[in-house]
């Protein structure tokens, strides 16, 4: 049984909790800190776009009109509109034997766990493996496009997942959508005019669902996070111990949310 550090995070800005990531991968990947499982929410509600996305996909002004954040994730993938939802990410060293091999490995080992859960909080979901077709990468949402390992629930997508690979460890992260209105991500978007707004939001609704939309009543925050914690220990034989960011996990995060994930320059740096 492996010895993971859980951290359960208050809802955070979309910079701090990109910043906060790669900090912990950093001291990860150093050896400084134990393999991390990190559960969390956005305040407010932030678009992230996906590392080598076209910030000219975002529509400045109606995301302003709205309130909502924009930051650029060190992962790839397209947009996702983070609310009403739990994020997971997953930090570890190189030679963690869970995310050993490649990339498809170690999301199915991750899969195995986010299906455990959402069967917990009786979501009948089932993880499918296909290529995605090449007409599918050219879409701005990230809901609407086709992963290799996708956790499906009555048809549609309901968990997306990326994964970075660095020099020092390795990042994955996903949303979990608990209730909402997935169709609130278009409002942040650019389109060439109202129609194509319209018709991706019909769009989207064929291919991604939340939670709630199945059950019929929202699932709280805190019992997603029980069902995600218990999954992980039991599908992947982990011991997560709670635990909180150390002091220069800390420093490193401030760090980077000043000169990285608040800075425009990275968000937008394509």
């Amino acid at each position: 049984m492996s010895n993971w550090r859980l951290i359960l995070d208050a809802p955070a800005s979309g910079a701090w909790n990109m910043a906060v990531d790669e900090a912990i991968l950093e001291s990860a990947g150093r050896g400084d800190s134990p393999s991390t499982l990190r559960l969390y929410a956005w305040q407010p509600a932030c678009l992230s776009l996906g590392y080598a996305q076209p910030y000219a996909d975002v529509d400045e002004g109606r995301l302003s009109a709205h309130g909502w954040e924009v930051v650029r994730r060190p992962t790839g993938g397209r947009a996702i509109l983070h609310t009403d939802e739990l994020t997971y990410s997953v930090t570890t060293s190189p030679h963690e034997p869970i995310m050993e091999g490649t990339v498809l490995e170690s999301y199915n080992r991750i899969a195995t766990a986010l299906v455990g859960a959402c069967h917990a909080l009786g979501l009948p979901v089932s993880m499918e493996q296909h290529t995605p077709p090449a007409a599918a990468t050219k879409g701005a949402v990230c809901f609407e496009v086709p992963s290799a390992y996708e956790i499906v629930l009555d048809g549609k997508k309901l968990i997306g997942s990326a994964q970075a690979r660095k020099r020092e460890g390795i990042l994955q992260h996903g949303s979990l959508p608990l209730h909402g209105n997935l169709t609130r991500i278009v409002q942040a978007l650019a389109f060439e005019d109202e129609a194509a707004r319209e018709h991706a939001a019909t769009r989207l609704l064929k291919r991604a669902t939340t939670a709630e939309t199945h059950l019929g009543q929202a699932i709280g925050w805190e019992t997603a996070a029980q069902a995600l914690v218990g999954a992980f220990q039991q599908q992947l034989g982990l011991s997560l111990e709670r635990g909180e960011l150390s002091g220069e996990e800390k420093a490193r995060a401030e760090d980077l949310l000043q000169k990285k994930y608040a800075h425009p320059e990275w968000t937008k740096r394509v």
